[in-house]
């Protein structure tokens, strides 16, 4: 079976975009350039679990380095409260555990991290 020059350069061109596109899908490092070196891990793990109105996270710092946590609730209703904790100092190799609450449902949970001393 003999392509057609038409469908012979369609195919081409669907190859070129397939390969572009698969490359773009290609996860990037968000390291900013010249610190690879520096770049260490940091970050506690946290599990977040909903039940009703109550939030309760639990925070395992794994790393050398102490993270400071806070959690945020976002309530569903315009008139209930958001709230957000203060940082807690989670040391190496430490869980804590962080509870928030809204009156009626909760919309969206985030913890935040940042590097404490």
């Amino acid at each position: 079976m003999r392509l057609s020059r038409r469908t012979a350069s369609l195919s081409l061109a669907a190859v070129a975009l397939v390969v572009t596109l698969a490359y773009e899908a290609v996860p990037h490092a968000r390291v900013p350039a010249g610190d690879e070196e520096s770049a260490e891990p940091f970050g506690a793990a946290c599990r977040i679990r909903v039940t009703s109105s109550t939030v309760t996270a639990y925070c395992h710092n794994p790393y050398p380095e102490t993270d400071r946590v806070s959690l945020h609730v976002e309530c569903a209703r315009w008139w209930d409260l958001d709230t957000d904790s203060a940082p807690v100092a989670t040391a190496p190799a430490q869980t804590v555990r962080l509870t928030g609450r809204c009156w009626k449902e909760v919309d969206e949970v985030w913890i935040s991290h940042r590097k404490g001393s």
